[in-house]
């Protein structure tokens, strides 16, 4: 049912998984100075975002427990 499999008869095939080329990539540029704080004044910028709202919007999901039944309307006043 099930056959063996022959070996690959192509060498070529069976070390194309092997090969590496001896050309090497060109060198990465550097980036300039203003490059870098443009980069971090963008990371500064976001990460400042980020804590801002965390800090205004944590105070916001806090549940006040202490004035539950407190609060009336004025519609209630008049019955």
């Amino acid at each position: 049912m099930f056959r063996r499999r022959e070996p690959v008869p192509f060498a070529f095939v069976a070390e194309a998984d092997r090969f590496r080329s001896n050309v090497a990539p060109p060198p990465r540029e550097r980036i300039s100075r203003a490059q870098l704080a443009g980069r971090s004044l963008i990371g500064l910028t976001v990460v400042g975002g980020l804590a801002g709202a965390l800090l205004f919007g944590v105070p916001a999901l806090q549940q006040e427990t202490a004035g539950v039944g407190t609060h009336q309307s004025e519609a209630a006043h008049g019955r």
